[in-house]
């Protein structure tokens, strides 16, 4: 590779379209070395020989320019006109003589930093060829190759891990190798997506070349390794320097529109096979064996998905898959728990007597608010009570323990599955190759001396200024925190507020018979029009936050693409998990539990009279806000992954129909799809994990999560599958050792899920006052009954309150009406004429210390079979360790032996070109 000693760069003062501060700018003087390694100078000497400041760039000798060339008709091809040289990467922009908009002055400045730009390319060893676009002539494709020599280089400089010798461990049989032909009619069909050979692998060095396994240098860097290697030196050539700052960065050069995209090439169309023979149709063979609705029950080709599109999206449908897989478990057990509850629905006794009309009919509820509200009979809500005997029952205690030790089960499966991962993709020691971000790159402006090797290294800022970044990004996400519970007051003032207006124009007669009272309750309609109001408040802030975050963590400026995007995960989960999840907390611990009683009930603000469950309490409330936020996100989210961008290409292909019938080449033809975008994954993972949230925080109150969890997962792989092969152009591939941040955010759900269910179980549904009545006041002393029954429980935990001890401020005119002397109501209180009148009675102890006895129990138990899971389940298996012990033996042996050899071969021509003079000298004294 013949590399340049000189950079074309702009030195352009009188500029002032992009004075923006943006990342991609820093004082040439302060620019700091890209890496450490040996290999890199042939990156400084690109920093070290730079033109600050020169005349017109038709004056410059060293200006250099891609060629053009006419498109050759091989719409499939991915080579240049030679059919030699493979395209790693297309840059497309649109030529300013052309453009509809001339802005002379503007568009010469875009030229010129364009031109500069690859100028630069070249001279850095990579080759271009423009070519015009079939359809629109004002767009321009300049199609990039790396050379050998440019790929061993950079190879070595971000430490890509290369094959060394073929993997000689034996593969462990399969555990259901009886059951081979189930399995086979899962497994991708090997004829067709053939296994990738395994090898052992090590740095590349290049002085070392000999000792890879290089049998043809087209094959040894595949097409992402090729992509990933120039998009690394795309991201760090300079086009510009103004005022002794350089501006570099095709990232930075596509956000100004100079370039209006970058990106690499499909292999072939989804739809068909290449007509290139040589061409491996990995994206058609992903589309029909991945993407395709009839391959819905295999398994994912994880490894040519890694191969294709790296191992940062493997890494994600690895996990996705995995926990897809384990969630059958949970929605089985889950339906069981469901079946069991609707099956027993009609055995339930509370529920029959709420419904009996000689008990629950005769049963007069106190009003629920002020003065309009009016009283009510028991038997009103007998439909929600069947309803709720179906989730609120034993088999929701079963559930929610298991749950507890499926999540950790889950957990510690997956990490074993992400060592092999690790192992298998080469990202083992992925942090030693990492390299920095050009962003934070760009703004090393700082010469500090490091404690350890005691050597000057760059850095963006100082540590007041890192303490000053950090309080700004905190404050900025603890104000949106506090707007998200501001927005979750202003909810419950809507719940207090319109049950009023419910409670007047659904208001129930003793003798009403009309349907709609069984089934839309005052509590009801709150409920539902709250949780639909929650969810559209929630999507608003969503959007709003998402900008937002972006800009805190760009400001923060983390030193890594791993850094960075664990920055951002935290920042979007802790707001999203507010977002989500407080509406749901609110439910489940807060809504009824404070509300007084109606002689002195408690009011919100001074104003708002808290509002109260229903007699059954709030769990078939808490069912709902979880069935509308979950069912309303999966279909928001399908729309805004599916629907969006097939309507865009769509739009996009009609347009391109109809100027010509020419058929595009491939680079053409993938300008036309969507962007992904760099945190396109990282979205993907968000909504699953607040899908695994829901899953496990609140399951106590709808078993059947898990169940819709896993038909969303089922269509959530092959549609994410669908567009990233059919929708989106190709992603630069990425490595990536694990799933980064979710991984401890999962591990600290896990932990919280624990203690919400067991709170749900004991303070949200009935399980316990009903236990305890069971147990201890069916029968004497405190109870009536001869034997254990369930028999009386309504009305034992149903309060009695005198109407004429009301407040003027709650005193309605409808007691009056009918002659009613006194009401019930939902507490364990003494009765009126009581000597403790209103005050908590036994019966209420007992349930709060049964209540926290349950919680500390449930608790202990559950963590205390977690902690003995995770001592059992190592997180690396034996198999995986051997390989790894095995890869790191192999080379070092393979290495040092290597270098041995070569040390014994000079050694030996040194030794021959000394013996004759050994020899004379020793012969010397003889002859004398």
């Amino acid at each position: 590779m013949q590399m340049m000693t000189r950079d074309v760069l702009l030195g352009m003062e009188e500029e002032e379209d992009d004075d923006d501060g943006d990342i991609g700018d820093v004082p040439a003087s302060k620019r700091p070395f890209l890496t450490p390694h040996p290999s890199s100078l042939v990156l400084d000497n690109l920093e070290q020989t730079t033109v600050s400041n020169f005349g017109p760039l038709e004056s410059q000798p060293d200006f250099r320019t891609p060629e053009f060339e006419e498109f050759n008709g091989k719409h499939d091809s991915l080579f240049f006109n030679d059919g030699q040289r493979r395209i790693d990467f297309v840059l497309v922009y649109e030529d300013e003589s052309r453009k509809e908009t001339n802005k002379k002055g503007s568009n010469e400045k875009q030229r010129r930093k364009r031109q500069a730009y690859e100028s630069n390319l070249i001279c850095g060893g990579l080759q271009l060829e423009a070519t015009r676009s079939v359809l629109d002539d004002k767009l321009v494709f300049v199609k990039v190759h790396a050379p050998w020599e440019v790929l061993c280089t950079y190879a070595e400089i971000m430490h890509i891990k290369l094959p060394l010798k073929p993997n000689d461990l034996k593969t462990r049989s399969s555990a259901f190798g009886n059951f081979s032909w189930f399995t086979k009619v899962l497994q991708v069909d090997e004829s067709i997506i053939k296994p990738e050979q395994e090898f052992f692998t090590a740095p590349f060095e290049k002085n070392r070349m000999n000792d890879f396994y290089i049998h043809d240098r087209d094959t040894f860097f595949n097409p992402a390794t090729r992509s990933r290697i120039v998009y690394f030196i795309l991201s760090r050539i300079q086009y510009q320097v103004r005022d002794n700052v350089k501006k570099f960065g095709i990232n930075k050069l596509v956000s100004s529109g100079i370039y209006k995209a970058a990106f690499p090439l499909h292999d072939c169309n989804f739809s068909q096979r290449s007509e290139d023979p040589s061409c491996p149709s990995e994206r058609y063979l992903l589309y029909r064996e991945w993407a395709h609705p009839r391959s819905i029950y295999k398994k994912q080709p994880l490894d040519l998905i890694r191969k294709y599109y790296g191992e940062k999206i493997g890494i994600y449908f690895a996990w996705l898959g995995y926990y897809t897989q384990m969630l059958f478990l949970a929605a089985i057990v889950g339906v069981a728990c469901f079946l069991y509850g609707y099956v027993n629905q009609n055995n339930c006794t509370w529920s029959k007597e709420v419904c009996h009309p000689d008990i629950g009919g005769k049963i007069i509820m106190c009003p629920q608010c002020d003065k309009i509200c009016p009283f009510w009979k028991l038997n009103s809500t007998c439909e929600s009570s069947k309803k709720l005997c179906i989730f609120d029952s034993f088999g929701t205690l079963v559930f929610a323990v298991f749950m507890g030790v499926w999540v950790t089960l889950f957990l510690e499966f997956w990490k074993r599955r992400q060592a092999e991962l690790e192992y298998e993709w080469d990202t083992v020691e992925l942090q030693q190759e990492e390299q920095p971000r050009p962003e934070y790159e760009a703004q090393c402006t700082h010469v500090v001396i490091n404690e350890i090797t005691q050597e000057e290294e760059h850095v963006p800022f100082t540590t007041w200024g890192k303490c000053i970044r950090v309080t700004l990004c905190a404050s900025a996400v603890l104000f949106w925190i506090l707007l998200i519970i501001a927005s979750v007051i202003g909810i419950i003032v809507y719940r207090l507020s319109v049950l009023v207006v419910f409670s007047t124009k659904l208001s129930q007669t003793f003798n009403g018979t009309d349907p709609i009272q069984k089934y839309l309750t005052p509590q009801t309609a709150t409920s539902i029009t709250a949780s639909v109001i929650s969810f559209i408040i929630i999507m608003i802030l969503n959007t709003i936050y998402e900008k937002v975050a972006i800009m805190i963590t760009n400001f923060e400026l983390p030193r890594t693409q791993t850094d960075y995007e664990n920055s951002l995960t935290m920042k979007m989960f802790l707001f999203q998990f507010v977002n989500y999840y407080s509406s749901c907390f609110y439910i489940a611990f807060f809504k009824g539990k404070f509300v007084g009683y109606p002689g002195d009930p408690t009011y919100w603000l001074g104003k708002y009279r808290n509002e109260e469950c229903e007699p059954g309490g709030c769990l078939l409330e808490l069912t709902t806000q979880l069935t509308i936020i979950m069912g309303g996100k999966a279909i928001w989210n399908n729309i805004q992954e599916v629907l969006l961008p097939w309507i865009k290409n769509l739009i996009g292909r009609y347009h391109t129909a109809s100027r010509t019938e020419k058929k595009s080449p491939r680079w053409e033809q993938d300008y036309h799809l969507q962007l992904m975008g760099k945190l396109g994954l990282f979205y993907e993972y968000l909504e699953m994990i607040i899908q695994f949230g829901f899953v496990t925080l609140f399951v106590a109150s709808f078993p059947l999560a898990p169940l819709l969890a896993l038909v969303n997962n089922i269509l959530e792989i092959r549609v994410d599958a669908w567009k990233m092969t059919t929708q989106y152009r190709r992603m630069v591939p990425e490595k990536a050792q694990d799933i980064g941040a979710w991984q401890p955010i999962m591990q600290g759900i896990a932990i919280l899920a624990v203690v919400t269910n067991a709170m749900i179980i004991a303070f949200t549904s009935d399980m316990i006052p009903r236990l305890v009545y069971y147990w201890s006041f069916s029968v004497p002393p405190y109870g009536n009954h001869t034997q254990y029954t369930m028999e009386g429980y309504i009305n034992s935990t149903l309060s009695y309150f005198n109407v004429s001890d009301f407040k003027s401020r709650s005193r309605g005119s409808s007691a009056s009406d009918f002659d009613i002397r006194t009401c019930r109501y939902r507490d364990f209180r003494n009765p009126p004429g009581h000597p403790q009148e209103y005050k908590h009675n036994i019966y209420y102890w007992h349930v709060i210390t049964a209540k926290l006895a349950f919680i500390i129990v449930m608790e202990h138990v559950i963590y205390s079979v977690k902690f003995f899971i995770s001592y059992a389940i190592p997180d690396v298996s034996k198999r995986t360790k051997s390989k790894i012990k095995r890869e790191k033996y192999l080379t070092q042996k393979l290495l040092h032996e290597n270098h041995l050899k070569d040390m014994t071969k000079t050694m030996g021509v040194i030794a021959e070109r000394m013996g004759p003079v050994v020899t004379d000298n020793n012969l010397r004294p003889k002859s004398e």
